[in-house]
């Protein structure tokens, strides 16, 4: 059928707006776009406006240069829930909860930032809770640094480019020379550690879960809080997040 005449112009931009930004570029500003989709520059600017009000883009510290905001994020979040990933994570965290008696997370990356998109809690008042579709600085993060495997240093300086790192707490790393260290440790180990970088009482465990191309599409995390770790407890926490992450990786991916 011939849905030609019921287009309405406007939606049709702002999605040309949001393909455009699932192009080759992060980063565009108005003009990029009215020149680059054809449209008049005014157009562009209240359409980028209204996306920015309503979480669909976002700008960097100069307000002049836009990228694709928490709102699409949020989305693909819910789309993901649905995926066979999720429900394996489920079935392999439930084993980890009922062994450590310890929260685990399934984190995947959207932009610089960690996005957790399932969690399976423990009854214990004491933990670390999140909610889905909480973001989190790549670099604060155990789940974070695994994700940044993927990238090369020019990719993640560029994540980065004044390369100090804005503190989350007093242990947060804030140089980018200490993350890439941490990144390549953690590409040869297939295991990164947050301790305490992104809430100080509380350390984390994380590993990757690989796509058939080997690939890391997703990290699985358990968070420790400080006061209930123990050599033993950190021990089998390091033994379950590789297990774990090689079960997911071969149910979901056939990669073991």
């Amino acid at each position: 059928m011939d849905n030609k005449g019921h287009k309405v112009k406007s939606a049709d931009r702002v999605l040309d707006i949001l393909e455009l930004f699932a192009g080759e570029r992060e980063e565009y500003s108005v003009t990029d776009i009215a020149t680059t989709l054809d449209m008049p520059a005014s157009s562009a600017y209240m359409l980028v406006q209204n996306m920015l009000s309503r979480g669909y883009l976002e700008t960097d510290r100069s307000g002049k240069l836009f990228r694709m905001g928490y709102k699409i994020f949020e989305i693909r979040t819910r789309y993901m829930h649905s995926t066979s990933l999720i429900t394996e994570f489920y079935r392999v965290a439930g084993k980890i909860v009922d062994n450590l008696n310890e929260t685990v997370f399934l984190g995947v990356r959207g932009g610089n930032q960690l996005i957790y998109i399932a969690e399976k809690q423990i009854p214990t008042p004491l933990r670390f809770t999140t909610q889905f579709g909480k973001t989190l600085p790549l670099y604060a993060s155990a789940s974070g640094k695994i994700l940044l495997c993927n990238c090369t240093e020019e990719e993640i300086r560029a994540l980065y480019p004044p390369s100090e790192l804005k503190p989350l707490t007093p242990n947060t790393i804030t140089s980018v020379d200490t993350l890439l260290k941490q990144v390549e440790t953690a590409r040869k180990e297939a295991i990164a550690f947050n301790m305490g970088e992104t809430v100080g009482d509380v350390h984390c465990i994380a590993g990757p879960i690989y796509d058939p191309e080997g690939g890391i599409v997703a990290s699985m995390s358990i968070s420790i809080p400080t006061v209930r770790i123990s050599g033993e407890i950190w021990g089998r926490a390091m033994e379950w997040i590789r297990q774990g992450c090689r079960e997911l990786s071969y149910r979901v991916y056939c990669q073991n």
